[in-house]
């Protein structure tokens, strides 16, 4: 019995050996046809990674730049003081813009300034809420559009928020510094009528100010001078970095710069502002402004007016009639 047992074991061990045997040129080739689409997949992916889908030239003008687009695409950004908002301030305002080739801009206008829990520290949001548009062809061939014929519309605007940290406030010989942090949404639409980038985009700025007063002043809110009885004279400069998306995963980064001067009595102030950015492509994406605010001050009440001329590669008359409204809600004294 003993012996027929050992030679059924031998003989079913026998037949496995040979059915695996004959299975073995089959493995090897499924397991040659993997490797190969293996190595084809890996030669594909790495070759989408590193090489661009139309290997795009860096010298090529992309045309994202404020020359080619409506006036609230990226516009120079509001600078500074060297000082940010210690007040819950509201502002809303309207826009009008009259292009140098007869296009107008219409425009409402909203900003929120919310102190975090700090003087120090404010959360800024703005945003142009709707704007109203026509476009002449002069103007449509300098977007480089193709209609010929006027087209007019309206479309909502980029919403930017930004984060404005007081770092150092100023002493007998040392200026004020702030510091800027924001971004800007892509929520403009439009792109193809050329008033939206339809990308986001970021800069980040320091500023520097220093105030001297003529005249009695009072011991409130020396930081802001809202209190003063006599006249503050301001001078602010300032300098960042901004970078917006343009295409094919490229970016535009431009330097940003600016100079301020501020005369402010305890009812009405005057403000001019020179500042710009200057992109590294040099096509359209280097706008420079000169600007004057003229703004009332009562009781919490700020109506303004404010006139900005583009100088460069900003072709836009810009005139702004607003209110603000602030309140101190940190009872800072």
């Amino acid at each position: 019995m003993c012996a027929q047992a050992a030679a059924i074991r031998r003989t079913s061990l026998r037949i496995c050996l040979g059915r695996i045997r004959s299975k073995e040129p089959r493995i090897k080739t499924g397991m040659k046809r993997l490797l190969l689409i293996g190595v084809l997949l890996g030669f594909i992916i790495a070759s989408y990674a590193f090489v661009p889908v139309d290997k795009p030239n860096l010298r090529d003008d992309t045309g994202i730049a404020p020359l080619y687009f409506g006036p609230n695409a990226f516009p120079v950004p509001d600078m500074l003081d060297g000082r940010v908002q210690n007040h819950l301030r509201v502002e809303i305002a309207g826009d009008g813009y009259f292009g140098y080739q007869g296009d107008k801009t219409a425009d409402a206008f909203a900003r929120i300034f919310i102190p975090l829990f700090t003087d120090r520290v404010n959360l800024t949001i703005w945003m142009p809420v709707m704007e109203w548009y026509e476009m002449t062809p002069e103007r449509q061939r300098v977007c480089r559009l193709q209609d010929s014929a006027a087209i007019a519309g309206h479309g909502a605007g980029d919403a930017y928020f930004s984060t404005d940290i007081q770092i150092l406030r100023d002493r007998k010989w040392a200026p004020d510094i702030a510091l800027r942090a924001a971004c800007k949404s892509a929520s403009g639409g439009q792109y193809e009528l050329a008033r939206h980038y339809d990308c986001p985009g970021y800069f980040f700025d320091l500023s520097l100010g220093k105030s001297w007063y003529l005249g009695e002043r009072q011991s409130g809110d020396k930081a802001r001078g809202d209190e003063a009885k006599g006249v503050e004279l301001r001078v602010a400069g300032s300098a960042g970095f901004l970078c917006w998306q343009t295409d094919n995963g490229r970016q535009n980064d431009a330097v940003m710069y600016g100079l301020q001067m501020l005369v402010k009595s305890q009812y009405v102030s005057l403000r001019t502002t020179w500042s710009g950015y200057v992109g590294w492509e040099d096509m359209g994406d280097r706008p420079m402004i000169i600007k004057g605010r003229l703004c009332g001050h009562a009781k919490g009440f700020e109506p303004y007016v404010e006139y900005q001329y583009g100088i460069k590669d900003y072709p836009f008359h810009q005139i702004r009639v607003g209110l603000a409204y602030h309140i101190d809600i940190l009872k800072k004294k």
